[in-house]
């Protein structure tokens, strides 16, 4: 039994309970929060009175100054979303978009701000994937790193600071003792800028030097990050080059590509990519494709990704490794053409692939099972030829050939694993069985070789290491891919896993150059080997009775110096 007078307390105290426990989240919500950090240049160097200015919603502004440490602090700010802008004399100014105060709470956030000329930075122009060959490219939704190596926490910061980035590499071949690329330079550019803080625009382009018109690739791209996490991009690509041959009427081809592409994520389980290419060839003749592709994650755990891809032409690997010095010729990039009777023959393909990508401790494995279906399969060759007869189409940039092959079509399997032995040295194992076009019969003259091309059987096996040595800023990738026999077409075309590798001997180094600090620049040489040993040549008989050689890789030694202004 409760008396009358404790009674009407209990209920005083409940009523004070209910008002005090309306009031608290009204009182926490209006509790300020302070946003502070440190503003340096790109070199590190503290900042001092550098503007920064605090835009919150209802057109508040609040401006600040920081000190001689390059410290900054606003003080007494209601919870909600700011946008961070720092400006300075002399700097490009910096923007933080979406800054996120809680109540009661006080968040840090350094900014470094960039001159125009030391925004400038070294590297080709990176899709929003941002992956290099040793980093293993399985990610989950939301663009998040799942089984990779991840980037060094400052190197990372510092990229997405740059609005503004650039490079410039000079780069020349040698004749590799008769095999592979002829003599050659070009000239590299990219140029990349940030716009409306979530969007990204460039310019990228490859200029090469030569005894005809320079053969040229441009390409203009637009990329924008939604907030939704989707990231929908457009290209438009334009590629010229010369074979300068008396048999074509010294005809360039020139191909113009305009390309699409999405992707996003459903409930943190699912991620859809897809996208296409419309192409348009002149070259004796027109010639246009349409290319869709699209590729399905589907996160079944944190470690565990089953995924499905289509693919309507060869992935371009060497862009996403960062091989500057790529030569812009026909054995690497799209469109790939070959002549049949002076007719315009372009590759058509159709790959699709199932694949099961695990993380296992520090091992990452992936097994995949696809399917091939090449026609008008363009061949590498090398050697002097002609166009003479019109089935060959010389390419003296390169110093190759494409020969109009068979249709490949065959099922195969993959199977990679991939071990990050340490901090500074990835290892990756990869093996492949699968189809090839391969000659059933020996020694024969080029021009009759088709007849004999047929698809075989074959497997690969590759190594490849790449790591960093820290002491002298090298980079590096060393790859071996052996097969089992002859082949025209590597095994297993379209692999685009880290296992992918160019066949046989390779070897990519990126050295840091120090300019003894008397130079405003940043300098870095490149070495690109490829098929070191020339092997995989198989021989057939030219026109003129000399021997020329249909290829998986031609041996080619490149070299040049990049520089960051």
């Amino acid at each position: 039994m409760i008396l009358p007078g404790v009674g009407v307390k209990l209920r005083q105290l409940g009523s004070w309970a209910v008002i005090v426990a309306l009031s608290l989240p009204a009182l926490a919500a209006e509790r300020p929060g302070a946003i502070s950090g440190y503003v340096r240049d790109a070199s590190g160097i503290p900042q001092m009175g550098a503007v920064v200015e605090i835009i919150g919603t209802a057109a508040r502004t609040f401006t600040v100054f920081t000190d001689g440490a390059g410290f900054y602090s606003a003080m007494d700010l209601l919870p909600g979303i700011y946008t961070v802008k720092v400006s300075a004399p002399s700097f490009l100014p910096a923007l933080r978009d979406k800054v996120g105060l809680h109540p009661g709470t006080s968040v840090h956030l350094n900014v470094t701000l960039n001159t125009l000329l030391n925004a400038m930075r070294v590297g080709p122009l990176r899709g929003t994937a941002d992956d290099d060959d040793w980093k293993w490219t399985l990610r989950s939704v939301a663009n998040r790193p799942v089984l990779r190596v991840l980037d060094d926490p400052a190197t990372s910061a510092e990229k997405q600071d740059r609005s503004l980035q650039g490079s410039l590499s000079f780069l020349a071949g040698s004749a590799a003792e008769g095999y592979g690329s002829g003599s050659d330079m070009s000239t590299g550019f990219s140029v990349e800028r940030s716009i409306f803080s979530a969007s990204r625009v460039g310019l990228s382009g490859n200029v090469g030097y030569g005894d005809s018109i320079p053969a040229a690739v441009l390409r203009a791209t637009y990329s924008h990050r939604s907030p939704d996490g989707s990231g929908p991009s457009m290209a438009v690509t334009m590629r010229r080059f010369a074979p300068s041959d008396p048999n074509l009427h010294n005809a360039s081809l020139q191909a113009m590509a305009l390309s699409a592409a999405d992707d996003f994520a459903i409930d943190d389980v699912l991620e859809l990519k897809f996208g296409s290419d419309l192409q348009a060839i002149q070259f004796l003749g027109r010639v246009t494709a349409f290319r869709p592709h699209a590729a399905v994650d589907l996160h079944l755990s944190p470690n565990t990704v089953v995924g499905y891809e289509y693919a309507t032409s060869l992935p371009n690997t060497r862009d996403e490794k960062g091989f500057d010095s790529a030569p812009a010729d026909l054995s690497e990039a799209d469109p790939r053409v070959s002549l049949a009777n002076f007719v315009t023959r372009l590759e058509r393909a159709r790959h699709e692939e199932l694949n099961v990508s695990r993380r296992i401790g520090k091992n990452n494995v992936q097994v995949a099972v696809f399917s091939d279906h090449v026609d008008n399969t363009a061949l590498i060759g090398t050697g002097e030829v002609t166009a003479a007869g019109g089935f060959l189409l010389p390419d003296v940039y390169s110093g190759t050939f494409t020969y109009a092959g068979d249709t490949l079509n065959a099922p195969g399997l993959r199977v990679v694993l991939q071990r990050k032995l340490s901090s500074d040295l990835t290892a990756t194992l990869d093996y492949a069985y699968g189809g090839v076009l391969d000659l059933a019969k020996p020694d024969v003259e080029i021009q009759d070789a088709q007849q004999w091309i047929t698809t075989q059987r074959r497997q690969a096996l590759a190594v490849k290491l790449s790591g960093t040595v820290h002491s002298t800023h090298t980079q590096w990738i060393a790859s071996y891919r052996w097969v089992n026999g002859s082949a025209l077409t590597p095994v297993d075309m379209f692999n685009s896993s880290p296992g992918q590798s160019d066949p046989f001997l390779n070897l990519f180094i990126r050295q840091h150059i120090p300019t003894m600090g008397f130079l405003p620049a940043h300098m870095e040489m490149l070495v690109d080997l490829r098929n070191l040993l020339a092997q995989g040549y198989v021989p057939v008989m030219g026109q003129d009775g000399q021997t020329v050689y249909l290829v998986q890789s031609a041996r080619s030694v490149r070299g040049g110096v990049a520089i960051t202004f």
